[in-house]
């Protein structure tokens, strides 16, 4: 593949620009009919004159309002069970979010959030053996998820940037049910009593969090603190992944922002 230097491109572009045709500018720089039109396209695009479907704007690059409870809450999903990816056969990128087909009102409210934080944009569900994946393609997924990055979550600095916390702040509770309905639970532990000198089984609901990232952990149990939610860790083989809410109150406040899932 031959290779054209600034200069020469930005010759052609001077030439498409004043109305040559891309022949007559191929032959002129001795470059490839291809290869203008290449260079004519991406030149359109960057000034917003191609034909055709365009991306819709982005509320980072363009200023569209976003919607924070939504948002919020999908930020939550990402964190636990989401990715961005970029496969060849697809033209922009897509945030997907696995969810286990037993709770079907987690994929109604996952796809219910996608299409409110991205109202113009192409939302699916994919089914795979027990699961489904919610997705969600646009050009902008790095500017409103920008902890992106390659390798696995817990392998790297997971970190929000201001206008995030700003938001987490302002819609707490969404972000920590997106949390728990990705990488979290509500069951009933039980336990053995002596009352009255016979032993009675006891039941008691309990929140589990888990998650290898340090840094989420950080993100969900900084939060329950702010909310006045009482939590301990719950290691298991050593490690520190699971973050228990056992008392009583704190459960009272889960069970009124959060619930179980369904």
């Amino acid at each position: 593949m031959k290779l054209h230097g600034t200069d020469v491109r930005q010759n052609a572009l001077t030439l498409l620009r004043g109305g040559a045709k891309n022949a007559d500018v191929a032959r002129k720089l001795n470059v490839s009919v291809g290869t203008v039109g290449y260079w004519k396209h991406m030149d359109r695009a960057k000034r917003g004159e191609c034909p055709g479907r365009h991306d819709p704007p982005c509320p980072r690059c363009h200023g569209r309002k976003l919607d924070e409870t939504a948002y919020s809450y999908l930020l939550g999903l990402y964190l636990g069970d989401g990715h961005i990816s970029h496969y060849s056969q697809h033209r922009v990128p897509n945030l997907m979010i696995s969810c286990t087909e037993s709770w079907p009102g987690l994929m109604d409210a996952c796809e219910t959030a996608m299409r409110t934080v991205f109202p113009d944009n192409r939302v699916c569900r994919v089914r795979r053996t027990g699961c489904s994946n919610v997705k969600v393609y646009s050009k902008h997924l790095h500017c409103l998820f920008p902890q992106h990055g390659p390798g696995k979550k817990h392998e790297r600095p997971i970190v929000l940037e201001p206008w995030q916390r700003v938001v987490v702040d302002a819609h707490p509770w969404d972000f920590v049910r997106g949390l728990i309905h990705s990488d979290g639970c509500r069951i009933t532990n039980w336990t053995t009593r002596l009352v009255a000198g016979e032993r009675k089984r006891y039941e008691y609901p309990r929140y589990f969090f888990t998650n290898k990232s340090d840094d989420i952990r950080g993100l969900y149990t900084d939060t329950l603190d702010k909310l006045g939610v009482e939590w301990t860790h719950c290691t298991r083989d050593g490690n520190p992944y699971n973050i228990s809410v056992a008392k009583k109150a704190s459960i009272a406040l889960l069970d009124a922002h959060v619930g179980p899932k369904h």
